[in-house]
């Protein structure tokens, strides 16, 4: 027969489950699941994120789209200013590269 013995309480860390174990059998004996709170408890304020949400990735595609159209020069400038640099000093061995330091 069955003794009166009480259930140890224990709460799960991954899924924050409660689990009551029977300490002669060592068997889960009763599980209560974890009752999530909502995500969103107001409909409005969902709908009032996802349009800020909309309006941040509008922003950075634009900010991308700037930069892309100005890629070309920057890199345009950076080569014609080393071609400077190479052409004033043209004794200078070349500068080391990542591979080269082994």
């Amino acid at each position: 027969m069955a003794k009166n013995t009480p259930l140890i309480t224990v709460t799960c860390p991954c899924c924050q489950a409660e689990l009551h174990i029977d300490p002669e059998t060592k068997a889960v004996i009763r599980y209560v699941e974890h009752v999530k709170p909502p995500t969103f408890s107001d409909l409005e304020a969902a709908v009032q994120r996802q349009r800020g949400e909309a309006g941040r990735r509008e922003d950075a595609f634009l900010k991308s789209v700037e930069s892309h159209k100005t890629h070309q020069d920057v890199l345009s400038k950076k080569f014609d200013e080393m071609l400077k640099i190479a052409k004033e000093h043209p004794d200078e061995p070349p500068p080391k590269r990542d591979i080269d330091f082994d």
